[in-house]
C-alpha cells in the first residue's frame, strides 16, 4: 500500500496544479500561433514547448536544475544569447539603404519615443493596486516598445530577471502582430497623397562605404555611450563579416548554424520562465498593456517624423516608411511595402523602408544602453 501512495505521489496527475494546466495550454497556444497563422515561427515553436516542458509537475525541467534551467543560467542570464543573435541579424542585414539615406536614422530615432513614454507610464501604473515595478522593472518593460526580442530579452536579463518571461512572450508576441498592428495607426496618420508618393531610387552604395560603416557605428557607441557596446559591437562585427567578402565562411555561419542554434537554446530558454508561479501574476497583465502602448507609440512616433520628413523635403518622403523604424526586420519594411501598394500598385517602398527599419535595430540598442547606464547597478 505504501508503495503504491509513493508511485501515485511520483505521478503528474496527482500534483498537476490548474496554473500550470494553464501554462500548459498557453504555450500550446503559442505553438498553434507559429504553426498555422505563422506569427514568428522561429521562436514561438521553441517558446511554447519550453512553455510546456516547464510546467510539467515534478519533472523540475526549468529549475536550477533541469535541462531548460541550466540553458537559461548559461546562456540568457549571461547575455550570451541575444548577443549571439545580434551578430546573427548583423550578418543577415544589409545596410546600405542606410548609408545611401542617412536621414533615415531620424525616423528610428523617433520610433524609440515609445520606449520611454512607456517607461513613464509604468511608473505611473504603480499608483494601481497591486503593481510595484521598480524603475529597473519599468526600463525592461519600455524597451519591448523597441520591437527587438534580442535587446528586450538582453536589457531583461540585466534588469528584471524575474519578469524576463513575459517581457519575451510581449516582445515576441507583438512583433508577430506588426501586419495587424501597424496598418491602421499608419493609415489613420497619413493621407492617400502622402501614402502614394514615389520616393527617388537610392544610390548605389560602395564597398569601403560598406566596410567603414560598422567601425563609425562602433567608434560613436565606443565614445558616446559604451553602455551599449555589447550589443552594437556584436551587430557591427556580424556586419563586418557580410561585408568585409574575405571571410564567406565566418558570414555563412553567423547568418545560419550559429543564429539558428542559439534561437532553439534562446527560445526554450524563455519558455522555462513561463511557469505558473512566475508567469500568473497581475504584473503580468500591465506588462502586456504596457508592451502595446509601447508598441502603438513607437510606430505612430516614426510615422510622424515621417509625415515631418515629407514636408522638409518637399514631398520626397513617404511618411509610411517611419513605421519601421521601431525594428522588427524585415517584416515592418514589408508591412510599408504592402500599405504603400494598396494605393499604388506599382509604388515599391522596400527598400527605402529598410533604411529606418535597421536605424531601428541600431535606436533599439541605443535605447536599451541608455537606460542599462541610467537605471543599472
Amino acid at each position: 500500500m505504501d508503495q503504491l501512495l509513493t508511485l501515485w505521489d511520483s505521478m503528474g496527475i496527482a500534483n498537476m496544479e490548474w496554473g500550470q494546466l494553464l501554462m500548459m495550454a498557453v504555450g500550446c497556444g503559442l505553438v498553434y500561433l507559429a504553426i498555422a497563422k505563422k506569427f514568428e515561427p522561429l521562436l514561438l515553436v521553441p517558446i511554447g514547448f519550453g512553455a510546456v516542458l516547464s510546467n510539467i509537475p515534478v519533472a523540475g525541467i526549468g529549475g536550477p536544475d533541469g535541462m531548460l534551467g541550466m540553458i537559461y543560467s548559461v546562456g540568457v542570464e549571461t547575455g550570451i544569447f541575444p548577443l549571439l543573435i545580434f551578430m546573427g541579424v548583423g550578418a543577415l542585414t544589409d545596410f546600405g539603404a542606410l548609408i545611401a539615406r542617412p536621414s533615415t536614422l531620424l525616423l528610428g530615432a523617433a520610433a524609440q519615443f515609445g520606449i520611454f513614454a512607456t517607461l513613464i507610464g509604468a511608473v505611473l501604473l504603480n499608483f494601481v493596486p497591486g503593481f510595484d515595478f521598480t524603475l529597473q522593472d519599468a526600463s525592461a518593460i519600455a524597451i519591448i516598445g523597441g520591437a527587438d526580442g534580442p535587446t528586450a530579452i538582453f536589457l531583461a536579463s540585466r534588469l528584471a530577471p524575474d519578469l524576463l518571461g513575459a517581457i519575451a512572450v510581449a516582445a515576441y508576441s507583438y512583433m508577430a502582430l506588426v501586419p495587424i498592428i501597424q496598418p491602421p495607426i499608419m493609415r489613420a496618420l497619413t493621407t492617400p497623397e502622402e501614402r502614394r508618393v514615389v520616393m527617388q531610387q537610392l544610390r548605389p552604395v560602395s564597398q569601403l562605404e560598406r566596410i567603414l560603416f560598422p567601425f563609425v557605428v562602433l567608434l560613436l557607441c565606443a565614445l558616446l555611450l559604451p553602455s551599449a557596446a555589447p550589443l552594437i559591437g556584436m551587430l557591427t562585427f556580424g556586419n563586418l563579416l557580410r561585408e568585409c567578402g574575405v571571410v564567406e565562411r565566418l558570414s555563412r555561419a553567423a547568418q545560419n548554424e550559429i543564429i539558428n542554434i542559439v534561437t532553439i537554446m534562446l527560445g526554450l530558454a524563455i519558455g522555462s520562465k513561463l511557469s505558473a508561479d512566475k508567469f500568473l501574476a497581475l504584473e503580468t497583465l500591465g506588462i502586456l498593456v504596457l508592451g502595446a502602448l509601447a508598441f502603438t507609440i513607437g510606430t505612430a512616433t516614426g510615422v510622424l517624423m515621417g509625415k515631418l520628413m515629407h514636408r522638409v523635403t518637399g514631398g520626397r518622403v513617404n511618411p509610411l516608411i517611419g513605421a519601421a523604424g521601431v525594428s522588427a526586420v524585415p517584416m515592418a519594411a514589408r508591412v510599408v511595402n504592402r500599405v504603400g501598394l494598396e494605393e499604388d500598385h506599382h509604388n515599391f517602398l522596400l527598400m527605402h523602408a529598410m533604411g529606418p527599419n535597421v536605424a531601428g535595430v541600431i535606436g533599439s540598442a541605443v535605447a536599451a544602453g541608455v537606460l542599462l547606464a541610467l537605471t543599472g547597478t
